[in-house]
């Protein structure tokens, strides 16, 4: 069998430019995870960062207290399941390694799927495993981490329970386009900086701001994603973690399992369905929820451990992605978008924490190369920088999140789900396949983790015959749970 390249070709290191420009004055607005890790990249590299965050809340000092009274109210998924990425430690480690530090000093753990998987799925230990590692935890329990270091880094300074109002503006640029000079807060106070970076999240309002300032209207793509999420969380009596039988995102029979470890002895469940599909409203329930968890072979031990609470419900999550460059022109210059604030999909693939990471690292790069003294060609440049690097992940992922909404509510309706995309039979025969061979459940690895995209997975030539001939052999035949019959019998019963 065809082989190919070792992964490290397939995820290279990135080129880091020598700086060649001033540093700045810097405002990011949002202290989740994506506004610490961008703080502390552009910190690290020299830049004064004031963070804003509107969540008056300070974070607590242990992962109990984070988890059981930290609010924050700004942050709709903020207790829901969450998983960091091989991607992440990967880009966290050269860049942040410190983050990295923190999150296992708070209990956070060192993942493997490779290791965790049975022997007859894995087969052997090769080189290249490694690549398959996260460092993970609640999402609490990270952020709270990341404050930790964030705080005692030079060049921060983070205010809590300061929220942003709108954006303050400067003699119009080149083409009449408005400059962003800093923001004003809902107290009235006026924050002036060199460039304002929007890492406001899901629900950041820019366009809003935008327009209040007579910015042309930014290119905006949204809708509901048309999932919804029952996630529950557990805690071990003896401190470790279930044994892992299947990979960490399973799809069944008109819905998906999530089993995702966390950090001290912790771990998530949920199930992934289509919001529209009432049938299964009753999963609500911790009781029903549990009895339908239970009827799933692969997964059902991991309910052998101590409830964290009950169902926590999310819906309403938004598909939407913005461009700031409309026509060729800048709607504005001086302030810039990064990771969810930029674009955001359906968090199952555990992907926009990576996407966040690697969208910061960029902009430290390019403001190496184009300061903010140069706001028209930086606000170009982003963009194109944007399109090139992290824009095809998106794209990516909103594929797949159709794909599979589209296969689930087909099955909710008793029919196959077909469709004239040659790439959806390959993903779905790839994930099979993934079960029936070690090599291919590497290349699996890689692509979930983020680690390389199908098309270089898939680049090797033999690679896509060989899983398409698996999944049609039978080898790798769909993971073993209830229909549709049988899951709405156990939970109506």
């Amino acid at each position: 069998m065809p082989t190919g390249p070792g992964p490290e070709r397939l995820a290279p290191a990135r080129r880091v430019p020598e700086r060649t420009t001033a540093l700045a004055d810097v405002i990011v607005i949002g202290a989740g995870l994506g506004g610490l890790s961008t703080a502390m990249v552009l910190a690290h590299d020299g830049h004064d960062v004031t963070v804003l965050e509107r969540d008056p809340s300070l974070p607590p000092t242990d992962p109990d207290q984070a988890w059981e009274t930290w609010e924050r109210r700004g942050v709709n998924q903020f207790r829901m399941l969450h998983f960091l990425l091989p991607r992440w430690r990967d880009v966290a480690e050269r860049e942040l390694p410190e983050a990295v530090a923190a999150i296992e000093a708070w209990g956070g753990i060192r993942w493997n799927m490779l290791r965790e998987l049975p022997a007859e799925l894995v087969g052997e230990p090769r080189d290249g495993d490694e690549l398959g590692e996260s460092v993970t935890a609640r999402r609490p329990v990270i952020e709270a981490a990341l404050d930790s270091v964030a705080t005692r880094t030079a060049g921060i300074d983070i205010r809590r329970g300061v929220a942003v109002a709108g954006l303050l503006t400067g003699a119009a640029m080149a083409h009449g386009v408005p400059h962003v000079t800093g923001v004003r807060t809902t107290d009235g106070e006026e924050l002036r900086a060199h460039l304002v970076i929007d890492a406001g999240g899901r629900r950041s309002p820019l366009p809003r701001w935008l327009g209040d300032i007579g910015a042309r209207a930014p290119i905006e793509e949204r809708e509901d994603s048309g999932f919804v999420y029952y996630g529950r969380h557990f805690r071990s009596t003896d401190g470790r973690l279930p044994r892992s039988l299947a990979v960490p995102l399973q799809p069944y029979d008109s819905l998906s399992v999530l089993t995702l470890p966390a950090d001290n002895g912790t771990w998530g469940l949920g199930f992934v369905t289509s919001a529209r599909d009432r049938d299964l409203f009753a999963l609500r329930d911790p009781d029903r929820w549990s009895a339908v968890f239970a009827r799933y072979p692969l997964v059902s031990h991991w309910l052998d451990g101590e409830p964290l609470g009950g169902v926590d419900v999310m819906a309403k999550i938004e598909d939407r992605y913005r461009r700031f460059v409309v026509d060729g022109e800048p709607v504005a210059t001086g302030v810039l978008a990064v990771g969810d604030a930029w674009a955001c999909t359906n968090p199952s693939l555990g992907r926009g924490a990576s996407i966040g990471l690697l969208h910061a690292c960029e902009l430290r790069d390019l403001l190496r190369e184009v300061p903010p003294s140069e706001p028209y060609k930086l606000a170009l440049r982003w963009d194109e920088v944007t399109e090139s690097t992290v824009g095809p992940l998106y794209r990516m992922t909103l594929a797949f999140d159709q794909h599979r909404l589209a296969e689930i509510e087909a099955q909710c309706a008793g029919r196959p789900y077909e469709t004239d995309d040659p790439t959806w039979a390959l993903t779905v025969a790839f994930g099979r396949a993934a079960y029936a061979d070690p090599e291919v459940l590497r290349w699996y690895r890689l692509v979930t983790g983020l680690m390389a995209t199908p098309p270089e997975v898939f680049a090797v030539p033999g690679r896509a015959e060989r899983v398409m001939e698996l999944a049609a052999s039978g080898a790798a035949p769909p993971l073993e749970g209830p229909d549709r019959a049988e899951l709405l019998a156990v939970l109506n019963g």
